[in-house]
């Protein structure tokens, strides 16, 4: 999935059910210039939604823990 996200940017926040932010980021990756800003956002966002998945995973496990 990250490769996705470097080479094809709004395809990986297509693929996660961001469809306006897909567009967006289309916009930006049809300009060379902003090739570059739009890969480093897509693998930014994986990296976060990955990290929240963890997180979250993290936090149900304590509350079973604790009842």
């Amino acid at each position: 999935m990250t490769l996705i996200a470097i080479i094809f940017p709004w395809l990986s926040f297509f693929l996660r059910g961001r469809i306006l932010t897909a567009v967006l980021c289309l916009i930006l990756q049809l300009t060379i210039i902003g090739w570059i800003p739009a890969a480093i956002w897509a693998v930014l966002s994986l990296q976060n939604a990955r990290a929240d998945r963890r997180t979250n995973r993290i936090v149900r496990e304590m509350r079973r823990q604790n009842r």
